[in-house]
């Protein structure tokens, strides 16, 4: 039986591709052995690992609002001296009406998280090949918590930020669980030579903080990609939905993008098995 990873990558609002790319691969009567996942990548595939089905899932993020995600935090007032723009607790509460599981015990399918931790810069992995003691809800925040928008995890005596600051597209931590394909759904940021003209730029800092994580995190998935499509370019199934526009909190286009995602899948997976 082929062994199938599934890499989600981070990407906010867009992450909702990853449900119509999931999709896609049942359709094709494909079962991942293992998720990979990074911020709302990693929530999907917790989501899908806790044996959701499709159209739970769609139902359970198609409800979701700005006040479930993204609530200002009232230290915003104190402008570049505050911690984060919004509050922490509401994210982390959201997360967990979204995945029924509050462990990694509980998960069906084996998960693996991706956080950095912030102090060392290292990248670390909760769940299946990392730490497993800490709650699921706890390492999936971690992973979300991206400087600026969100205050940091504190686990035990370690403070934990997003994990797209060091594997936004985590293929090589995928690489690690011996895989016979990489089913890879990348939605994050991607470099490119003229901004969007659908949108206009968010002002002053955020707008410079945006802008800094689109070329850092743009740069991290085209180099891993690249080594990926030239060492083992059979054993990966990429998946990246045509996404326009900048759609970090785009709530209102969840089920645009869980289209995109299918979508763009059935196609990729199309391609590989005319090659397969």
């Amino acid at each position: 039986m082929t062994k199938i990873v599934c890499v989600l990558s981070g990407g906010s609002a867009k992450g909702a591709a990853h449900v119509g790319a999931i999709k896609a691969l049942f359709e094709w009567d494909l079962r991942p052995a293992h998720y990979v996942g990074t911020s709302i990548g990693a929530v999907m595939g917790a989501c899908f690992a806790s044996g959701l089905a499709y159209e739970e899932v769609l139902r359970r993020i198609s409800t979701l609002t700005r006040r479930d995600v993204a609530v200002l935090s009232p230290a915003a007032l104190l402008g570049v001296f505050a911690k984060s723009l919004f509050q922490g607790r509401t994210w982390r509460e959201t997360i967990e009406t979204l995945v029924p599981a509050s462990t990694f015990e509980e998960l069906e399918t084996p998960l693996t998280v991706t956080a950095v931790d912030g102090d060392s810069g290292d990248l670390v992995l909760f769940g299946a090949g990392g730490r497993s003691d800490v709650s699921l809800p706890d390492a999936l925040y971690a992973s979300c918590a991206l400087p600026l928008y969100y205050p940091p995890a504190r686990i035990d005596d370690r403070v934990y930020v997003d994990g797209g600051l060091r594997a936004v597209f985590p293929l090589d931590v995928a690489g690690q669980f011996d895989p016979d394909v990489v089913f890879g759904v990348n939605v994050g940021p991607l470099l490119y030579t003229a901004p969007p003209v659908d949108e206009h730029p968010p002002p002053g800092l955020l707008g410079a903080h945006r802008r800094a994580m689109r070329i850092m995190m743009g740069a991290q998935s085209e180099e891993v990609i690249g080594r990926w499509t030239r060492e083992r370019p059979n054993d990966l199934v990429l998946v990246q939905p045509q996404i326009r526009g900048r759609a970090v909190f785009s709530l209102d286009r969840i089920v645009e993008y869980v289209e995109k995602g299918y979508r763009a899948a059935q196609r990729a997976l199309a391609d590989w098995r005319s090659v397969d």
